[in-house]
């Protein structure tokens, strides 16, 4: 009962920022233009960005962004965000139960306040993005696996359940909710040398179920965009990806270097507890063997992908978090133990500090907001404490909790600062201003200078933006209009600042509105 308050809280604490802050240039703008243009075709399988084939990912979180938009009339942040935030729950109660059996209450507990508060695991439970709803379908299939595998419950339902899982994380983001539990499972059957008992969960019924809901999408997408798109999405979007990725390319060693700061603060203690088990061979229950060969295959297989980024190893992060949890009661306390706990207590210590600095530097006034001064400050406080007990009482559960605890609160009140930087963040002010001034001066068309990722602020303008270049601008062939453009970008453009000397123009956070 205890641990449903924690979610309430986690809840209660996200959602300032799930409500008011707005949607980022770079993904989730995009997404929204997606779903738009997708329901201005009629298209429901296939999808398009700016009229061409956009085949990079499955339909699954489209159709959720789709269902809010014609539940809401417009793009709801807050419906949305709850398909990243809800799944991030489900994960971690999933790997609650999942190791009940094998830790007391107060270790569990600890276990949820690591998953939730692990730096990139928190990102992508806020983050507009499908990765955490293909996690989620990974852990269940991954679940559902364990239990079959060790003939607890209705093994005929678990059978058909399987292969529904795995289908599903594929439908959320692509083969790599497919791979992964593939590549786990067959690595712990090794280990185990049961191999041959790999047909019973891959077996006949399993293929047959994929191959039956795959073979429904597939037909769907040939039937409403034929086969080039077909081709895009079965062949350029997967093997591409794999072999010679086309974007995201890195070396085979980028994930050694990366997981130190994905799994921030955490990763010197679940890497430190892990290595060292590993070393004294303590890994030797079923359960905590499993989430090792899950760990490893997932490590092994997406550094051999050439498609690299930090958040694909997402799925891996539930398994680093709870094989720590269940070896974490084999230790006493010691120096290093104590020490990749301090760490990230010493990093909250100085958050306050470390805030009034930046807030000094150049291009960082926008920060200095009441509510993240006192968020800093929680940080601060909530390290100090985590240290005293630390060293004091000779604990660890118990500075875990006060530095999360701590965390959840200091996002909470910062949130409410969040509406006076969004500007920063998003396009929504600049273009609402945008079409203010457009009514109000009866003017036609947008124009952008510069600006990243511009071609979705049609999201907002209802229309299509076009991209100018100086010499554009400076030929005057833009009339009755409005040009968009980033202010710190007319640094060094001497003609442009003299051309715009004359001109009306409104400041909305860092851009600059100008009306030719």
């Amino acid at each position: 009962m205890k641990n449903k308050y924690i979610y309430v809280g986690i809840i209660l604490a996200l959602l300032p920022i799930l409500i008011f802050r707005d949607y980022t240039p770079d993904n989730e703008l995009r997404y929204l233009s997606i779903v738009d243009e997708a329901l201005r075709n009629g298209n429901f399988m296939t999808f398009s960005f700016q009229g061409l084939i956009y085949a990079d990912k499955p339909p699954l979180y489209f159709w959720i962004i789709m269902l809010g938009k014609v539940l809401f009339g417009t793009h709801c942040m807050l419906f949305i965000s709850l398909f990243s935030l809800l799944p991030a729950l489900g994960i971690t109660h999933i790997m609650d139960r999942w190791v009940r059996e094998e830790l007391p209450e107060s270790y569990r507990e600890a276990g949820i306040y690591l998953m939730m508060s692990c730096g990139l695991f928190l990102g992508m439970a806020i983050v507009l993005r499908m990765d955490m709803l293909m996690c989620l379908f990974i852990v269940l299939a991954l679940r559902t696996f364990y239990k079959m595998w060790k003939n607890e419950g209705n093994h005929r339902v678990q059978s058909y359940l399987f292969p529904i899982y795995l289908f599903m994380a594929l439908f959320s983001k692509g083969p790599l909710g497919l791979v992964v539990p593939l590549a786990s499972t067959v690595l712990f059957l090794l280990y185990k040398r049961q191999i041959r008992s790999v047909a019973r969960y891959w077996g006949a019924k399993t293929w047959s179920v994929l191959l039956l809901e795959g073979g429904l999408w597939f037909a769907g997408v040939f039937i409403e965009r034929g086969s080039d798109y077909l081709h895009d999405l079965l062949f350029r979007q997967t093997f591409g990806r794999m072999v010679g990725s086309f974007h995201h390319a890195e070396p085979f060693y980028y994930y050694f270097t990366s997981i130190w700061y994905s799994l921030a603060p955490w990763a010197f203690l679940f890497i430190g507890v892990i290595v060292t088990s590993l070393v004294r061979k303590k890994i030797k229950t079923d359960l905590q063997q499993f989430f090792l060969a899950t760990l490893i295959a997932t490590f092994v297989f997406l550094s051999l992908v050439s498609a690299k980024i930090a958040v694909y190893m997402l799925p891996a992060f539930p398994f680093f978090a709870y094989l720590t949890v269940l070896l974490l009661p084999q230790f006493r306390w010691n120096r290093w133990l104590g020490l990749s706990v301090a760490i990230p207590a010493l990093i909250f210590g100085v958050a306050l500090p470390g805030f009034l600095i930046c807030t000094m530097q150049k291009g960082m006034e926008f920060l200095k907001q009441g509510f993240f001064y006192a968020g800093a400050s929680l940080l601060t406080v909530s390290g100090l404490i985590a240290l005293y007990v630390l060293y004091r009482k000779k604990d660890i559960l118990r500075p875990i909790r006060t530095l999360v605890v701590g965390l959840f609160v200091a996002v909470f009140v910062s949130g409410w600062a969040i509406p006076s930087i969004n500007s920063e963040m998003g396009y929504s002010a600049v273009c609402t201003k945008a079409m203010e001034v457009s009514s109000e001066k009866h003017l036609s068309g947008y124009h952008v200078w510069k600006m990243r990722r511009s071609e979705s602020m049609d999201v907002f303008l209802q229309e299509d933006v076009c991209t100018v270049s100086t010499e554009d601008i400076l030929s005057d062939k833009l009339n009755e209009t409005i040009l968009m453009l980033p202010s710190r970008k007319l640094s060094g453009e001497g003609q442009l600042e003299n051309f715009f000397s004359d001109k009306e123009k409104y400041v909305v956070g860092p851009y600059l509105i100008v009306v030719l």
